[in-house]
């Protein structure tokens, strides 16, 4: 009998509850809530779209409630879909019971802006509840862009000069037969698998207030504290290639990001005699799903670059004579440096972040020499010089900070070389997303790479990549430290 009277009052309580959350309440005192009550969607290229943006609405009542209506100040920029409804004039009379929510779905889409420069656009999502108005705002920036796209997937210039007046998106392989020119200030967004080849000369002059940039063509949120142009592997990557019968091309590149693809730079001739002149300077190539910089009979100046966090390869060299000066060169590529699937599931192959192979017979002789340079990551050796006589090797190594096997005294002097773990050379290795840091290769305060460096041999860079002079004593790398 007591447990019938037991069961009999838990029934009822259960009804009664079940039949508070369905009756509509309406105390003007009760509110919804929302996961977000701003909702940012950073840049949105103007006749394209932006991703969908998903917004909670809860019930944290007891009782229902009835949204009487659901409007937009605006209506114009922005589509929402409430449950499955995107017919705004039928956002009407809508419950929602005690302890339940919904799903709310957002979308911008922007119409051509009349100036190149991001215009700010802002509306409001008004919830009308028991006589009172509750909102979400939604902000976007509008930017004008380039479309370059082709037929069948390729699009051919002779020449193509890009200007910094608005941004372009490539979306497919773009090959430009003769020059590629580029002012400072311009960015490119890659599409997924876009890519370029340049088969003439490459010059692209940025500044350090106005860098180029090459990256993916994703502005929305890869999750909802991460940017999704942290992701690599995005786009494809850019080719500098020489056919070996023409005259060989320049190339010139200051002040240069190239961002998260699946191959930052990758420069190749067929010629073992004529060999193309690369100059980058002040640039950076970071976070690609398989190689940073690759020349293949290639002569070579880099000075005052970071070249950082690719699955294979940072820097692979085979033919050519390279000087390599003040560079930093770091490999923290996927887990464990971050736990976060930003790296589109590529699993980092144990290579040496810096690869010299004077070894083939198909390339010319290849002369690789780094002073003033840091070259570490997370394995215990990042730097393999294949060459058959390491005693009449040409390169030189000086004034390096290195975690690598002790290389061969006859071309490598006055360099230091890390004991089991470099954790202090760097600001941050990891990326912790949970705290919002990023990688961040500038030195630390207790960096062994600190005043290091060779002074003779960085006369020529008084200045390091951030604009900040260097002192009498250098440090390695393309960071000078400097307290903050």
């Amino acid at each position: 009998m007591k447990k019938i009277i037991i069961y009999s009052l838990l029934l009822i309580a259960c009804v009664f509850g079940a039949c508070q959350q369905d009756r509509v309440s309406s105390d003007p005192s009760l509110q919804l809530s929302f996961s977000h009550d701003t909702v940012c969607f950073d840049t949105v290229f103007t006749e394209m779209g932006s991703s969908t943006r998903k917004i909670m609405v809860y019930n944290p009542n007891k009782n229902a409630l009835n949204i009487e209506q659901v409007s937009m100040q605006n209506g114009v920029y922005f589509h929402i879909n409430l449950d499955g409804e995107n017919n705004r004039d039928m956002l009407r009379d809508i419950t929602v019971r005690g302890g339940d929510s919904l799903f709310l779905f957002v979308r911008a889409y922007i119409d051509p802006q009349s100036e190149d420069s991001p215009v700010f656009i802002e509306d409001k999502i008004a919830f009308k509840v028991n006589g009172n108005i509750q909102e979400v705002t939604l902000q976007a920036y509008g930017q004008n862009v380039e479309r370059i796209q082709g037929k069948n997937g390729l699009k051919i210039y002779q020449d193509l000069k890009l200007s910094n007046k608005k941004p372009y998106v490539i979306y497919d392989t773009v090959a430009v037969a003769g020059d590629l020119t580029i002012e400072a200030g311009t960015t490119i967004y890659m599409h997924e698998r876009a890519l370029i080849h340049v088969y003439g000369n490459m010059t692209a002059l940025g500044t350090r207030e106005q860098p180029i940039i090459f990256r993916g063509d994703r502005t929305d949120m890869l999750y909802d504290s991460v940017p999704y142009r942290m992701a690599s592997g995005q786009w494809d990557g850019l080719y500098l290639l020489h056919d070996g019968e023409s005259a060989p091309p320049t190339y010139t590149m200051n002040y240069v990001d190239i961002l998260s693809g699946s191959v930052g730079l990758y420069a190749y001739s067929e010629s073992k005699d004529k060999c193309p002149q690369l100059s980058l300077t002040n640039s950076r190539i970071h976070n690609h799903s398989i190689y940073g910089l690759i020349l293949q009979n290639i002569d070579a100046h880099v000075s005052n670059c970071e070249i950082s966090n690719c699955a294979s390869y940072c820097v692979y060299l085979s033919g050519g004579k390279h000087e390599f000066v003040h560079n930093t060169i770091a490999a923290y590529y996927g887990f464990p440096y971050t736990t976060l699937n930003i790296h589109n599931n590529i699993i980092p192959e144990d290579v040496a972040a810096v690869y010299i192979n004077n070894l083939s017979k198909n390339m010319a002789k290849t002369i690789s020499s780094f002073k003033n340079c840091i070259i570490t990551g997370g394995r215990a050796n990042n730097v393999v010089v294949a060459t058959p006589l390491p005693d009449n090797y040409e390169g030189k190594f000086v004034g390096n900070y290195l975690r690598a096997d002790s290389l061969a005294g006859a071309f490598a002097h006055n360099n230091v070389y890390a004991c089991d773990s470099d954790t202090m050379v760097f600001k941050n290795i990891y990326y912790l997303y949970k705290k919002y840091q990023y990688y961040d290769f500038r030195l630390d305060s207790l960096s062994p790479a600190r005043g290091i460096a060779d002074s003779i041999s960085a006369i020529p860079y008084p200045i390091d990549r951030s604009g900040y002079g260097r002192k009498q004593r250098p440090d390695a790398g393309c960071y000078e430290y400097r307290e903050e």
